[in-house]
């Protein structure tokens, strides 16, 4: 089958006269092929298999290229890359490859392209079309990818309890594909991903994150999450959250399953950002509730503190996996720990300082807090939904008024310290405190508006019932 048509891009000319020059055969292999044929968007990344050095092969399609753009040389991996306009290129030598128990770093030896295809780690990523004078654009598919593709399989070009074993990153990706292609894993593959799922513990933190913020990145996550729970993976990975699958019955009362509930919350937010932290913490948001679940006959099932609980075991999670511990964490605790509090606004009828405290300890962050509690309203009752979901209409709304009119989101005290300190003529002292944070307070319920004047009379009165005099000027 010639596939001629998947090669217009300039480059590939380029590169087979490159290889033509070199006497080397050389071939583009794996995603780009795959999502050719599946009419997926192209990613602008290339890969190029070389029937020798891939690096020499790099070396000469620079040279062949007016701009003679530059190429990164990675001896030990016997790789090299070069970007041409906006297309990042990678070429290698073909290779196979065997693997010590202990890790997953190979020992390469030359090899053939069926040498290369055969360490390839899914048939659907081992497509690969000639680059060559005599057969260009012919498409060599030795394991039948093409029919995978076909079926929406993955499947493993090997043995899959070798292909996991050597790689164990790989049972992660078959999982992550699965959820990008909506395909199904092979039965085999998957029973194969169960057998080996302790391997993953050789995998760094980093990898494994790279793999889940790539699941996390599709149009419906559960997908991937459910193969993982399933497998055994997400036991070792995050144990915080298959803790959740755990429903419990007291003298008749039970709670919600809140492992599903978080997949569905999940699910329901990706519609409405692409934001991979904000996706977390809607992974996230109820891990709390698995240690802080509590029955008592009045009340029934409560999960008291878990919201400050789970910001809590944020940090930790984000910790063990060596995630970022910048921003990106303080914005998934922020959104953890304020979980709860727009749906309780949703709840009860909504105040303006109620509104303004949502806004004042959310700041920037309040729109991300509302998609996140927008998408936790799971309830199958239609009422109950319609409600809910009226009812965060009219905070949205509540938060545009109140915005317009206090200026609470990057609150600024309109009379500062410095002021009160000359007013009354003191040093830094905890009255100064007590004073700026009455100041707040007031503005915050409403008791005054977010204006100097406003704020120096209320501190003047204030004063006096401290005993605090105004210094004469």
């Amino acid at each position: 089958m010639n596939y001629t048509k998947a090669l217009n891009n300039p480059i590939f000319k380029i590169i087979a006269q490159a290889g033509q020059e070199l006497n080397l055969e050389s071939y583009v292999i794996g995603g780009f092929v795959r999502d050719f044929i599946l009419e997926r968007d192209f990613k602008k990344d290339i890969d190029v298999v070389a029937l020798g050095s891939g690096i020499e092969l790099a070396l000469k399609v620079s040279e062949l290229i007016p701009n003679k753009p530059k190429v990164q040389v990675f001896k030990n991996y016997g790789t090299a890359m070069l970007r041409y306009k906006d297309i990042d290129i990678e070429f290698v030598g073909a290779r196979k490859e065997s693997y010590l128990q202990e890790s997953r770093n190979p020992i390469v030896e030359n090899g053939t392209l069926e040498d290369d295809q055969n360490r390839r780690d899914f048939t659907i990523n081992a497509l690969a079309i000639s680059l060559n004078k005599a057969t260009y654009g012919d498409l060599i598919d030795p394991f039948n990818g093409l029919e995978d593709l076909q079926n929406k399989c993955i499947k493993t070009p090997l043995n899959p309890d070798i292909t996991y074993s050597d790689d164990p990153l790989r049972m992660m990706r078959a999982i992550r594909f699965a959820t990008q292609l909506n395909f199904d894993i092979e039965q085999e593959s998957l029973i194969a991903i169960e057998r080996n799922k302790e391997r993953l513990n050789i995998i760094s933190g980093e990898r494994i994150v790279d793999e889940l913020n790539k699941i996390l990145s599709t149009d419906k996550p559960s997908i991937g999450f459910l193969h993982l729970y399933k497998t055994g993976l997400l036991e070792l990975i995050l144990p915080e959250l298959t803790a959740l699958n755990n429903v419990e019955e007291v003298e008749g009362h039970t709670h919600k399953n809140n492992f599903y509930h978080t997949l569905e919350v999940v699910d329901n937010i990706c519609p409405n950002t692409e934001d991979v932290w904000l996706r977390w913490a809607a992974l996230l948001h109820d891990i709390g509730k698995a240690p802080t679940k509590k029955f008592n006959k009045k009340q029934g099932w409560t999960f008291h503190g878990h919201e400050f609980l789970g910001g809590k075991m944020a940090k930790k999670i984000f910790e063990r996996l060596h995630m970022p511990l910048n921003n990106k964490l303080k914005f998934v605790q922020k959104m953890v720990i304020m979980s709860s509090r727009p749906i309780v606004l949703a709840q009860d009828t909504v105040t303006d300082s109620a509104v303004r405290r949502l806004v004042f300890d959310a700041g920037d962050d309040v729109d991300d807090l509302m998609t996140l509690c927008e998408a936790d309203i799971t309830t199958k009752n239609p009422t109950k939904f319609k409600k809910y979901h009226n009812n965060f209409d009219i905070v949205r709304k509540k938060i545009i008024e109140v915005e317009e009119k206090d200026h609470v989101r990057q609150f600024q005290p309109p009379i500062s310290g410095e002021e009160i300190m000359q007013l009354f003529n003191l040093k830094p002292s905890r009255e100064i405190g007590m004073l700026k944070e009455a100041v707040k307070e007031a503005i915050l319920d409403g008791k005054i508006p977010n204006e100097y004047e406003a704020a120096y009379e209320f501190v003047l009165s204030r004063a006096q019932k401290l005993g605090l005099q105004k210094a004469d000027n």
